[in-house]
């Protein structure tokens, strides 16, 4: 008889591989816990975490073909951490694509100020969000209009050295 998915069960682990471990649930039967099942955090390695002969309780995820996916992490209980406020959380950077590298974070360049913004901006957790748009569009067109300056610059316009 199969064990019905969501079912929690007892079972001992019976061995350990790359992807995963082979756990005994009983009555002959054993099922696979992935990698990606063991715990909430990233998992490099599975012997960081069980070892064979370890007790251990599995979720039924699925059951195909005789085959038995399993689950622990789902029985965690998933760790709690302390919420910061929206205000304090640090601005993502943006991610780029192809070969562009991001810049180093750049100087204050003079008296450079986005429009809309006063001189005497607060902080920027104080800031609303239309003034780190205003903030961040500003900077995006700069940084635009330097990489296509540099492009430009790179573009022989269709003669060659000889």
């Amino acid at each position: 008889m199969e064990p019905e998915v969501g079912s929690v069960l007892e079972g001992k682990v019976t061995s350990i591989m790359k992807f995963g471990a082979f756990v005994s649930l009983g009555n002959g039967k054993s099922g696979l816990v992935h990698i990606s099942e063991v715990a909430n955090t990233f998992v490099n390695d599975v012997h960081d975490y069980l070892q064979e002969g370890q007790e251990v309780k599995v979720q039924v995820l699925s059951t195909d073909n005789g085959k038995i996916n399993l689950s622990i992490k789902r029985l965690l209980s998933r760790e709690v951490r302390p919420a910061q406020p929206r205000e304090s959380r640090p601005m993502q950077q943006p991610r780029f694509a192809g070969n562009a590298a991001p810049r180093a974070p750049q100087q204050n360049r003079g008296n450079f100020r986005p429009r809309g913004v006063q001189p005497s901006a607060p902080a920027s957790g104080d800031l609303t969000f239309e003034d780190k748009l205003k903030l961040f569009m500003t900077a995006s067109e700069g940084k635009m209009a330097d990489l296509n300056r540099n492009i430009d610059g790179k573009r022989s316009g269709g003669r060659r050295r000889k």
